[in-house]
């Protein structure tokens, strides 16, 4: 069992007030996130409506943490340039949304930012194995996407430890690091078991904004990633040892 990378908390801004966005923003930042999650909804490929590229130009200058940008849109490819140049970090898509997932991914990191895939609660892990060396960030959605403050779906724990294995393979074989998300239900008192599974970054909506201390949020959130981590020592197999 490998050792997992230090964890990325990362607020999502469909929680967060949209009258104050980028006081929102600077207020997670200071309470400890480390990333900003950023979800682009079209009303098409999902049932919401939520923000554009002018509304990441707008945010980036209020921050210098890494804007990870999650597109929930069909097509695809139109919106990477457009999302490159008002300052995203990380894009990140659904291979059903994109009729050539290879080439979205290269089209992305042309456009100087990181790679990611989603996998909603049904779609395979078996998109990865023909692109892990374009993938900077794999993200499983433990909710169906399109709204926010739903219920984690428990079987995501399977399916994020087979994609943990994925990775680390990849990794052991001389393969680039690729971070691990998850999204949808994480709250204070699931995120130890998530941690456990695998995940090293974390999106975080309704268990963060709108509740009166950020501060004290995002450390019980930490808290319960450290449990995660004694979790996966505790648990490994006598025959295993957890290596870095």
């Amino acid at each position: 069992m490998t050792a997992l990378p230090p964890a990325r908390i990362a607020p999502s801004l469909l929680s967060a007030d949209f009258a104050r966005l980028g006081e929102e923003v600077a207020a997670v930042v200071a309470a400890g996130a480390d990333w900003i999650h950023f979800d682009v909804m079209d009303n098409h490929f999902v049932p919401n409506l939520t923000m554009g590229p002018m509304v990441c130009a707008a945010l980036r200058p209020h921050t210098q943490a890494p804007i990870d940008v999650h597109l929930m849109v069909e097509p695809v490819d139109a919106l990477v340039p457009a999302f490159a140049k008002a300052g995203a970090n990380i894009i990140s898509f659904h291979p059903e949304a994109s009729r050539h997932v290879d080439r979205t991914l290269a089209l992305i990191r042309d456009h100087g930012c990181q790679a990611g895939l989603v996998f909603n609660p049904a779609t395979p892990l078996d998109w990865m194995d023909h692109v892990m060396e374009r993938l900077d960030l794999v993200l499983l959605m433990s909710v169906n996407p399109g709204f926010g403050g739903q219920s984690f779906i428990p079987h995501t724990l399977q399916k994020l430890q087979q994609a943990r294995d994925r990775i680390d393979l990849w990794q052991a074989r001389g393969g680039q690091a690729i971070a691990l998300e998850i999204d949808g239900g994480v709250k204070p008192d699931n995120i130890a078991d998530i941690r456990a599974a695998g995940a090293d970054a974390f999106v975080a909506g309704s268990a963060i904004f709108g509740q009166p201390d950020y501060r004290q949020v995002i450390a019980g959130l930490r808290q319960g990633i450290a449990q995660g981590d004694a979790q996966r020592r505790t648990t490994a197999r006598p025959d295993e040892t957890i290596v870095s």
